[in-house]
C-alpha cells in the first residue's frame, strides 16, 4: 500500500471507533450542578472529578495565585472530616486522588474502584460548601506552596523565562499572570482572602462533575441528587470582559537567569475555538501545530534538529481550547556554536514556508493520521476522557465539542493552513523572549538541590 492509501485508511478507522464509543449525557441538579457521565464498561473503574470556574484568569492584581492556593486547603478539612481524612480515606477505600488548577478552572478527582463511587462524591460534597479555613493551616501551606513556586519556576531557567515571556507578550489579558502566583501576593494571603474566593466561586451552580467508568448514569444521578442536591448555590456574577488590547508591533525581551543553554520562545497572538472569526481556523491551527511538530517527521525536527542540526530541540505548540485568546508558540534550544538570533531566523522561514507554499497532501494526511490516532489512543484512558469533557465545559465550549474534534480537523484543507499563517502568524503579533544563561553559583546551586 502506497503512504497516501495508507494514510487515507488510518484517516477511517479512528472514526469507525469514536463513532461505536458510548456518548456521555448530562444531567442538572435544582442546585445548578452539572452532572456529566460517560460509561465505559472495560475495566471495573471509575474516575470522578469535580471543575469549577475559576483559575487564574479570574484573578485581579494582589491575589494571583489565589485560586492555586485554595486547592491547596481544600485537602485541610472540614467541620465533619478534619485535615488529612479526605487523602485518608480515599486511599483505605483503594483509591487515588490529587487536584490541578489551570488558567481557566481548578478541578479535583479521585480513581476508585467502580462500586465506591458513593464515597468520592460524599466527601467532595462536604468540601463544596463546608471548607474549614484556619490561620495555622495556611501558614503551613503558605511554606509549601512558595517552595513549590521555588522548584518549578525560580529555579528552573526554562519555566522562569516562560513566566517573563507571558508577562510581557500580553499586555491586559489575565494570562499575563502565573497561575502559582507573584511571589509578593502568595506571601500576601490572609484566610479572609482565601475564604471570600472560596464562597464566591465554590458553589454547584460553578461546578461540573463528570464521571467517566464503570457505572450507569442512572445510579450517578441518583448518588449526585442524594450527596450534592441539598447544596445550596451561590449568586455567581459574570466576569467583566477581559479582551487583550490590540498588538501594534514586534515585542522582544532578554531573560538573564543562571542556566547551562540558551533558548528562545516566540509567540504569536492568535484565537481560539472561542473567539475565531470562524470556527475552522482554530483546527487549522491545530493542525498548522502539527505540520511543525507533530513527531519525528515533522517539520522542526526533521529541518532544525536532524537536517539542518542547528538545534537541540525545537516545538511548537497550541490549544485550541483555552477560555481566552492565546499564542501559538515556538521554543528552540541552539546547539553549541549556534545563536538565537539563527534560530530565530529559521524558525521564522519556516512560518514563511507555511505561509507562501501549501502543505503537500501525503504531509496533511500523516499530520491528520497522527491527530486522530492520538484521540482513539486517549480514549482508552477513563482519566483522559474525563479531563477533556470536564475542561471544555468549565471554559463555556460546552463537553459535546469532544465528539467534533476528529472530524473537524479531518475537514481541514491545506488552503486553510496556508491561510491562517498569513493571518495570524505576522511580525505585529510576535512576542519573542531570549534566555540569555548567567554562570551558574554551585554553591548556591547544591544548596538548593538539598
Amino acid at each position: 500500500m502506497n503512504k497516501q492509501l495508507l494514510y487515507a485508511a488510518l484517516l477511517c478507522l479512528p472514526v469507525m471507533n469514536c463513532g461505536a464509543a458510548t456518548k456521555a449525557s448530562e444531567h442538572i441538579l435544582g442546585n445548578g450542578l452539572k452532572i456529566v457521565v460517560k460509561e465505559d464498561h472495560r475495566s471495573p473503574v471509575v474516575v470522578s472529578q469535580v471543575w469549577y470556574k475559576v483559575g487564574s484568569s479570574y484573578e485581579s492584581g494582589g491575589i494571583t495565585g489565589i485560586s492555586h492556593m485554595l486547592e491547596h486547603m481544600m485537602f485541610k478539612g472540614t467541620d465533619k472530616h478534619p485535615a488529612g481524612e479526605f487523602s485518608r480515606i480515599i486511599a483505605e477505600n483503594g483509591g487515588d486522588e490529587n487536584a490541578f488548577t489551570g488558567q481557566d478552572y481548578t478541578a479535583y478527582f479521585q480513581t476508585m474502584e467502580a462500586t465506591r463511587l458513593a464515597v468520592s462524591f460524599e466527601l467532595e460534597a462536604d468540601r463544596m460548601r463546608h471548607l474549614h479555613l484556619l490561620a495555622d493551616e495556611l501558614k503551613k501551606e503558605l511554606q509549601v506552596v512558595t517552595e513549590e513556586r521555588r522548584m518549578r519556576t525560580d529555579d528552573n531557567p526554562q519555566a522562569k523565562m516562560q513566566e517573563h515571556f507571558a508577562s510581557v507578550a500580553y499586555s491586559n489579558s489575565p494570562y499575563k499572570n502565573p497561575i502559582i502566583g507573584w511571589p509578593s501576593d502568595i506571601a500576601g494571603y490572609t484566610v479572609e482572602d482565601i475564604q471570600a474566593w472560596y464562597q464566591r466561586w465554590y458553589a454547584p451552580n460553578n461546578a461540573i462533575v463528570v464521571v467517566v467508568g464503570d457505572v450507569k448514569t442512572p445510579d450517578v444521578i441518583a448518588l449526585a441528587e442524594k450527596y450534592f442536591g441539598d447544596l445550596q448555590k451561590s449568586d455567581i456574577k459574570p466576569l467583566k470582559p477581559q479582551a487583550e488590547i490590540e498588538q501594534l508591533g514586534m515585542r522582544k525581551m532578554k531573560v538573564k537567569v543562571p542556566a547551562k543553554l540558551p533558548s528562545i520562545v516566540m509567540g504569536y497572538k492568535v484565537p481560539v475555538l472561542k473567539s475565531a472569526e470562524q470556527e475552522w481556523e482554530a483546527y487549522a491551527l491545530e493542525v498548522l501545530a502539527g505540520v511543525l511538530d507533530g513527531g519525528s517527521s515533522a517539520r522542526l525536527s526533521s529541518g532544525l534538529v536532524r537536517g539542518r542540526q542547528i538545534a537541540v530541540a525545537a516545538d511548537a505548540g497550541y490549544s485550541l481550547t483555552e477560555r481566552l485568546p492565546s499564542l501559538f508558540e515556538l521554543e528552540a534550544t541552539p546547539v553549541e556554536g549556534k545563536t538565537v538570533e539563527e534560530l530565530e531566523a529559521a524558525l521564522k522561514a519556516e512560518i514563511t514556508k507555511l505561509q507562501d507554499e501549501l502543505v503537500k497532501t501525503d504531509e496533511l494526511l500523516r499530520i491528520k493520521a497522527q491527530v486522530l490516532a492520538s484521540a482513539v489512543y486517549e480514549r482508552d484512558s477513563n482519566f483522559y476522557q474525563a479531563m477533556q469533557l470536564g475542561m471544555l465545559e468549565t471554559v463555556g465550549l460546552g463537553w459535546q465539542k469532544a465528539d467534533e474534534y476528529v472530524p473537524k480537523i479531518n475537514q481541514v484543507t491545506a488552503e486553510q493552513v496556508r491561510d491562517v499563517a498569513r493571518k495570524y502568524l505576522i511580525e505585529d503579533h510576535l512576542n519573542v523572549a531570549y534566555l540569555d544563561p548567567q554562570p551558574i553559583n554551585e554553591k548556591t546551586d547544591n544548596k538548593g538541590a538539598k
